[in-house]
């Protein structure tokens, strides 16, 4: 398969390939992240970090600002009411915008003290809302704003919908960054991406089983080749993690952990979704440049 798709196993990633060649849709920006895609809405929103803001794409269209200040939003999700759920990297919180348009903090202190600076997030099927939460934000102004760090961990949280309770799920990461659920929930990967600031430090994904709101036999499922950090990543309908790393592109692992395949990115990807019509499309934040490329696979629809 010519363009940017690179098969390291034929049989197995083939299926998922195109000759589609990967079109830039916005460029010029900063720090792009956290792309969601509203099926509804036929839209795109997605964060730029430094600029302080959330810029929506619509095809045919463009971008155009959605909320400027958004307190520099990093990750994005919507809930399966399909609210935006977003990582507010300046404020140190996680906030969900109401179908009215209101804002409403779900959660930015554990056990009296500020978050960190939460990066991405995920919804459950059970409503529950699960966050990482690295120091990236009050590292410096870039991402968030410099700040004095109030958590002794980089935790991965896991907020209860109906309760509001605020639980750590796991702090056995050094600098959690992406998750997602496989699409029978039974498992949650994290993305470990301390190497960024440690150059001895994990750049993998780690696996967890998912029980009762707990997360248990922690394991590493795949380091990254390359020597990768890796950063947001997804799941497509087949178990596959479509993996966005800052230096060795996209990789594609199977849901036994085999490196089937790469995407060829002109930068450092940073977060990826599926949308458009049927979620066979590729949505790609890299650096200052919005990508989109077509796949053969197909997102998991979680509205």
């Amino acid at each position: 398969m010519s363009g940017p798709f690179v098969t390291h196993n034929f049989k197995r990633f083939s299926p998922y390939t195109t000759h589609s060649r990967l079109e830039e849709l916005h460029g010029g920006m900063q720090w792009t992240e956290g792309p969601v895609w509203f099926a509804d809405a036929q839209c795109l929103l997605f964060s730029d970090i430094p600029s302080n803001k959330i810029y929506r794409w619509v095809d045919g269209q463009g971008v155009s600002v959605f909320r400027a200040p958004s307190n520099k939003t990093n990750g994005l999700t919507r809930d399966r009411r399909g609210r935006l759920v977003a990582c507010e990297s300046g404020a140190r919180r996680i906030t969900r915008t109401e179908l009215n348009g209101e804002v409403t903090v779900l959660a930015d202190r554990f056990e009296g003290a500020a978050l960190n600076s939460p990066n991405d997030v995920v919804v459950k099927s059970d409503g529950s809302v699960w966050f990482t939460d690295p120091d990236y934000g009050i590292r410096n102004d870039y991402t968030g704003f410099r700040a004095q760090r109030e958590q002794a961990f980089c935790n991965v949280y896991r907020l209860d919908e109906e309760t509001g309770a605020l639980t750590v799920a796991s702090r056995e990461l050094s600098r959690p960054n992406g998750l997602a659920f496989s699409p029978d929930e039974k498992t949650l990967y994290v993305a470990d991406s301390g190497i960024s600031h440690d150059p001895v430090g994990a750049h993998h994904i780690v696996a967890f089983d998912v029980y009762e709101g707990r997360l248990t036999n922690r394991r590493v499922f795949a380091d990254i080749e390359g020597g990768g950090v890796p950063d947001g990543f997804r799941v497509d309908v087949d178990g596959n993690l479509w993996i966005c790393t800052v230096y060795a592109g996209i990789v594609v692992y199977a849901s036994d952990g085999e490196c089937i395949g790469r995407i060829d990115i002109p930068g450092p990807a940073a977060n990826l979704c599926f949308g458009g019509v049927g979620l066979g499309r590729l949505f790609i934040t890299c650096g200052p440049t919005l990508y989109s490329l077509y796949t053969g696979t197909r997102g998991l629809n979680t509205v």
